[in-house]
């Protein structure tokens, strides 16, 4: 027993250590391409607007693409930032091809280093609470065994708070195994969508029609989620 605790252990330790030196990587990374970048991050976030983030790319030249992966990472790993804002800008510096991979790949990575911190940081907190609440500890439990297929479907919803599903990944039994497949599946769906509505709305008298195809499914994908929980509580109740 003492040497599984010290295998635990040592595993956990490991995944701080990692977690935290790819959090340096990462800042470092960005400090070298991109100096002063936080402030201008927080004003992008902030003002959202789309010629001064596509502005601020492109002055990198060559290196734009390699600046907007690690911002888009820094966002997601944050957990409160918006970054739909540079998805777009993604879409249209870069084309949809290569800024739905860019965007998509930057986001997954970005959850996932958020997932590690909160697992492995603060994870003993978390556990307290799911001790203290009897829901949690259903969910919990679920989370162990559906986890990776429940998150790769929640992943897909497009426009959806990134950083809830991340703590809750966090404070569920799922392994970090399921959580970065899940979010490797569902990201991509929910990521193209943002990317090419967002290019779409900027280029909206050149795709007019692709545009109204892409806003009627998802009107039409987040009623039927609404629909389904007001009948599922109508029927708990």
């Amino acid at each position: 027993m003492d040497e599984m605790n010290k295998k635990i252990n040592w595993k956990s330790g490991s995944f701080k250590c990692i977690t935290f030196l790819l959090l340096i990587g990462c800042l470092l990374a960005i400090h070298v391409f991109a100096p002063g970048v936080t402030e201008n991050l927080c004003h992008l976030a902030r003002g959202g607007n789309l010629k001064e983030t596509t502005d601020y790319l492109r002055s990198f030249g060559p290196w734009a693409i390699v600046v907007s992966f690690f911002l888009d990472v820094l966002i997601n790993a944050l957990g409160f930032l918006p970054s739909i804002f540079l998805s777009t800008a993604n879409g249209v510096i870069f084309g949809l091809p290569l800024g739905i991979t860019v965007s998509w790949l930057a986001e997954t990575v970005g959850v996932v280093l958020n997932f590690f911190v909160l697992r492995y940081f603060l994870r003993d907190e978390a556990e307290k609470l799911i001790t203290k609440s009897n829901n949690l500890k259903r969910l919990d439990e679920m989370s162990s065994k559906g986890g990776l297929t429940a998150m790769a479907l929640a992943r897909t919803l497009p426009y959806f708070p990134s950083g809830i599903l991340t703590a809750l990944g966090a404070v569920s039994r799922m392994s970090a195994r399921d959580y970065i497949i899940a979010n490797l599946i569902g990201k991509f769906p929910s990521t193209a969508l943002e990317v090419v509505v967002g290019h779409d709305v900027v280029n909206f008298r050149a795709h007019m029609d692709r545009l109204a195809v892409l806003t009627t499914l998802v009107i039409i994908v987040y009623g039927g989620l609404l629909y389904h929980r007001k009948r599922k509580e109508k029927k708990s109740s």
